[in-house]
């Protein structure tokens, strides 16, 4: 039990500094520390078969409303993108010959 508690623990530090991340801008840093908060509860969610029912009260009760915390900062972040490729502009250095 108490290294599930340790997870859900490290979970919502996670999405806390993730949240804390999304405020300053940080969307990265915040993209990083969510995923990280996303890993430990699918980890979770796949031992869940193995769990007592003890142990499901537990888990079950915290990590619903920390899921939602995740799902919610995790509906703040901006789109990743990717540049666009554009033609490169010409040095004009490049076009001088080299002196000798």
């Amino acid at each position: 039990m108490d290294a599930l508690l340790k997870e859900l623990a490290d979970a919502s530090m996670a999405v806390g500094a993730g949240e804390e991340a999304l405020e300053e801008g940080a969307n990265t840093s915040a993209r990083d520390r969510l995923d990280e908060a996303a890993a430990i509860l699918t980890s979770l969610r796949e031992r869940w078969p193995e769990l007592g029912p003890a142990e499901r009260t537990v888990v079950g009760k915290t990590a619903a409303p920390l899921r939602a915390r995740l799902d919610a900062a995790q509906a703040r972040l901006p789109k990743a993108t990717a540049l666009t490729e554009v033609a490169g502009e010409v040095d004009p250095e490049d076009e001088e010959e080299p002196e000798e």
